[in-house]
């Protein structure tokens, strides 16, 4: 168990539905969405699917990574204030990278316990394409002949400065330790393309999409605020990036480094997207006659060797099972990030999970991973397929960059009951 770490229980925290926008390639339709306008949207849908009242919402706490625009520092606000919530409402923006979307919920079911809020608004917003091109040495000007230091912000937070390397590299460093080939590697992303191809076919996603279209949000006394889709598009309804992927297609690409294992179609897809849940206690729940999604039965984040981060999954999940007095065989699914190949693969082996319960209905390579919406959209996820299966358990878990790992255990209300 990992002797420190955070560790939260919650005993009586539920998560109230969940939905999304579609997961569009980046550079395409969403391309002029601002991240605020994008968590405006789903926050007004779930307070339409859930019937909660946005006038009960006692706080709302939203994640967004890389800014947007120049008003990132408003986006919770103005996110709570379009969705209708009450403009005494405090809000507040939350960070932890690739686990910013679990951080949300972790923080709505602390402060639940504490007693600040009976409902939380939980919102994580990522624009993918609107990563900025950024100077940060030019405030007092420029010299002759000095160098302008304009960087791509996406590309260079790639790069963890610490041990010098690229987050892809640490999937590499986890493909040696673990001993994994470039074939295990594409036939995995093969197997999460084809699960999400599936899933689409099904139809599993339709329940937690809400269609985006060109629209105008209004707030008496301020200025509207617009979702225009990129060119003539009218409606995005659907994920844009998984396609039939075959081994053989992409055993083709050159990998990202010689002799490594990380190609662009084996690690995750660069897309733009939002998702939110609504947090709220058990009082709440059943004064108002609610039905739950999930119970928020605990949270463990834990910190991992920054060369290795993408590991992180395997101690966080293993401390919410030794807290809870649980085993892989009670959790019914998995959903953990993939953010490469290789980095999920090596959880996987640590761990020693069954694949037949991780990322059933494609994961990150083939659906995205829009990074402070990722992990309320992997706990929605997690939390429908535990449903699906009848199981009672579920765990929802991302690696960090930096080195870190979180994770999220759910609870099935109607299989708790049986």
């Amino acid at each position: 168990m990992a002797k420190k770490a955070f560790y939260s229980n919650f005993d009586d925290v539920w998560m109230l539905g969940g939905v999304r926008t579609p997961m569009v390639d980046y550079c395409s339709t969403f391309s002029q969405l601002s991240p605020t306008d994008m968590g405006i949207k789903v926050a007004r849908e779930i307070l339409k699917r859930t019937g909660v009242p946005a006038a009960d919402i006692g706080s709302v706490i939203a994640g967004n990574m890389a800014p947007g625009d120049c008003f990132q520092y408003m986006l919770p606000r103005h996110i709570g204030l379009y969705a209708g919530v009450p403009i005494d409402v405090p809000a507040i923006m939350v960070q932890r990278i690739c686990g910013t979307g679990f951080e949300l919920i972790r923080q709505a079911g602390d402060q639940i316990e504490r007693g600040y809020t009976d409902t939380a608004l939980v919102v994580g917003s990522e624009s993918m394409t609107r990563n900025p091109i950024a100077a940060f040495s030019h405030r007092g000007g420029f010299r002759l002949g000095a160098p302008v230091e304009f960087q791509d912000y996406m590309w260079e937070a790639l790069i963890d400065p610490a041990p010098g390397i690229t987050m892809p590299q640490t999937a590499e460093n986890l493909a040696k330790k673990y001993g994994i080939t470039r074939r295990e590697v594409d036939e995995y992303a093969a197997l999460s393309f084809d699960r999400a191809v599936r899933a689409q076919q099904e139809g599993f996603h339709i329940d937690e999409i809400v269609p985006v279209v060109n629209e105008t949000f209004k707030l008496d006394g301020y200025n509207d605020r617009h979702l225009k889709l990129q060119g003539k598009v009218t409606e995005a309804a659907t994920d844009t990036h998984p396609r039939p992927s075959p081994v053989e297609v992409l055993a083709k690409l050159r990998t990202l480094y010689p002799d490594g294992v990380q190609t662009g179609g084996n690690s995750s897809a660069l897309v733009d997207a939002a998702a939110a849940t609504i947090i709220a206690s058990g009082s709440y729940l059943r004064g108002h006659n609610c039905t739950p999604l999930a119970r928020v039965v605990a949270a463990a984040v834990v910190g991992v060797p920054p060369e290795i981060m993408g590991i992180g999954p395997a101690p966080a999940i293993r401390l919410l099972l030794e807290r809870n007095g649980l085993t892989l065989d009670d959790i019914g699914c998995f959903e953990i990030n993939e953010a490469q190949g290789a980095q999920v693969i090596a959880v996987e082996r640590e761990l020693g999970l069954d694949r037949s319960k991780l990322n059933v209905n494609g994961g990150a390579i083939a659906l995205g991973h829009p990074l402070a919406a990722t992990g309320v959209r992997l706990s929605i996820t997690a939390a429908r397929e535990m449903h699906k299966r009848g199981a009672r358990y579920s765990i929802a878990s991302a690696c960090i960059g930096g080195g870190q790992g979180i994770a999220l255990l759910l609870e099935n209300p109607a299989a708790s009951n049986q």
